[in-house]
């Protein structure tokens, strides 16, 4: 006999469940989903809301994508996780389907994103000693300023964030930190023990900040000069969201060690990817580096499927059209508390003048139903699935318009 079904709690009350119960380390605005389909979400009381922040990315493919929903259901009631201990019939399909795609020659499958920027620090740090010659302990990587790549101990100690650092150290060394986006400060920091660069191609996190054009140009051709690993963080930026499948090809290069994640399962399942190449992730033998579920079955068939329905249903020319509109339509926006307007393909950013905050901006969005988030005080991102319409964009535009037109003018 089946237990009797709960009932629906009133939004208040969820709101003091979490409040009571859960750890305090996230303020989300308050409002209670339940629902999703495609660039829409549906809260506890029916209302509806434009998605413009697709988990951070990791919904390009828009929510609950039926084709991504029926591989995960398919593949759960025929085997979920053997661990690495064995084989499964949906790894080998996994490598073959997402080397076919990106290019790549090899691929080391993890869970989070941050623990694919894990694998390339220490990927990095091995092939530095191995195949550069590198004198062990000294191995150093290059990071930038305002980065964002993850929240583990070893990530947040080469952030420049507070909020990310204060009160978690000590941290492990070996990072130098140079400016994003001033190659010459890069080429300034590299010595003799370098063995990688890590970068995002935008900064996500920092509030959708572009480097100078020809910048991922200069710093593919420092690596080349010095020997150094090109180590590319397109976890918020890969996977069509720039309106190219990685953000890389903007400039035409190739990294050593790209990392993947987010939309790797359209939102469905935790799967994220190093990669790289036989050299580079050659330097890994059995029992140095591993997972449990990375690369588990379950996850394998969500990432085929997402990976599929990206380039099948063309998200990625619509991401670039919709992009452009999306953009030239936010330039058009006049009101004194706007500083600029950014972005590329579907990452797009309002940054505000100091003297006003993005988080009352996001509230009143979300009273006139669009979902968006600040980030850093002054900045809101802009970031929906890559299936919106154009209609679907000029209705959002309505809104952000009104959002404008009732904040005070200073």
């Amino acid at each position: 006999m089946s237990a009797p079904a709960e009932s629906p709690l009133a939004p208040a009350d969820y709101l003091e469940i979490e409040d009571r119960l859960g750890a305090h380390n996230y303020k989300p605005l308050d409002v209670i989903l339940t629902r999703g389909e495609g660039v829409w979400v549906w809260d506890v009381e029916g209302k509806r809301y434009l998605d413009c922040l697709s988990a951070y990315s990791a919904v390009n493919q828009g929510h609950c994508h039926p084709r991504i929903v029926a591989a995960l259901t398919e593949q759960a009631g025929r085997l979920t996780l053997t661990s690495r201990a064995f084989r499964n019939d949906q790894l080998a399909l996994f490598y073959r389907d997402v080397c076919r795609i990106t290019r790549s020659h090899k691929v080391l499958p993890m869970n989070s994103g941050a623990e694919a920027v894990e694998t390339a620090i220490k990927t990095a740090r091995k092939w530095g000693y191995q195949v550069k010659g590198v004198p062990a302990g000294r191995a150093e990587i290059v990071v930038c300023a305002n980065n964002f790549h993850g929240r583990t101990i070893a990530i947040v100690g080469f952030s420049t964030d507070p909020a990310a650092r204060d009160g978690f150290g000590p941290f492990a060394p070996g990072f130098k930190i140079v400016p994003f986006g001033d190659a010459d400060a890069l080429e300034e920091a590299i010595t003799p023990d370098t063995v990688a660069f890590l970068v995002e191609p935008i900064q996500g996190e920092a509030g959708v900040v572009i480097p100078p054009k020809g910048y991922l140009g200069r710093v593919r051709e420092i690596c080349n000069r010095h020997d150094v690993l090109l180590i590319l963080d397109e976890i918020q930026t890969g996977l069509g969201r720039t309106g190219r499948l990685l953000a890389e090809e903007h400039e035409g290069i190739e990294a050593d060690l790209t990392l993947i994640g987010k939309a790797l399962s359209g939102g469905v399942y935790p799967v994220s990817a190093v990669l790289s190449n036989s050299e580079v992730l050659g330097v890994l033998k059995p029992g140095e580096h591993g997972s449990t579920f990375g690369g588990n079955p379950l996850a394998c068939a969500v990432a085929r499927a997402a990976l599929t329905v990206l380039i099948e249903e063309d998200m990625i020319g619509n991401a670039r059209r919709m992009g452009a509109h999306f953009l030239s339509a936010l330039s058009r926006l006049r009101h004194p508390s706007i500083r600029e307007v950014r972005g590329v393909g579907l990452m797009l950013a309002i940054e505000l003048h100091p003297s006003f905050e993005a988080r009352p901006l996001a509230e009143a969005l979300k009273e006139r139903g669009l979902l968006c988030k600040e980030t850093h005080a002054h900045t809101l991102r802009i970031a929906p699935p890559l299936v919106i319409t154009r209609e679907q964009v000029d209705w959002a535009m309505e809104r952000i318009e009104a959002a404008f037109a009732a904040l005070p003018q200073a």
